[in-house]
């Protein structure tokens, strides 16, 4: 889950940096604005990478997720890629954690198998 999981979240930086220079060019906001909130949410995707395993992890990525759709609200074009990135965010949970329980089971079966030799 951690690979995937930080594979969409690098994604979602770099995307929100090239929203920033759009955003720039595109609306009537402020560069110090959005900078600012590029920024964040940049420190943001890159420093819940490292905390993909924690509890909590996943509701903040959710909320991540939302912020980025409600950034539409500055440029539209975020409206879908944030939709994009939601589903994506959502296969690396949902298919994440498939892969870590089978993973789980399979080194239970391996180990229940060497304990019987």
């Amino acid at each position: 889950m951690r690979t995937l999981c930080s594979s969409t979240l690098i994604g979602e930086a770099l995307l929100a940096m090239f929203a920033g220079l759009v955003a720039m060019r595109l609306s009537d906001v402020p560069t110090a604005t959005v900078w600012t909130v590029t920024g964040i949410a940049m420190v943001l995707c890159v420093a819940l990478c490292g905390m993909i395993d924690r509890p909590g992890a996943v509701p903040i990525g959710w909320a991540l997720q939302i912020g980025l759709i409600a950034s539409g609200f500055v440029l539209p074009t975020m409206f879908g890629l944030g939709v994009v990135f939601a589903g994506l965010w959502w296969c690396s949970v949902h298919y994440g954690r498939k892969v870590d329980a089978f993973k789980a089971a399979r080194a239970a079966a391996t180990e229940a198998a060497a304990a019987r030799v």
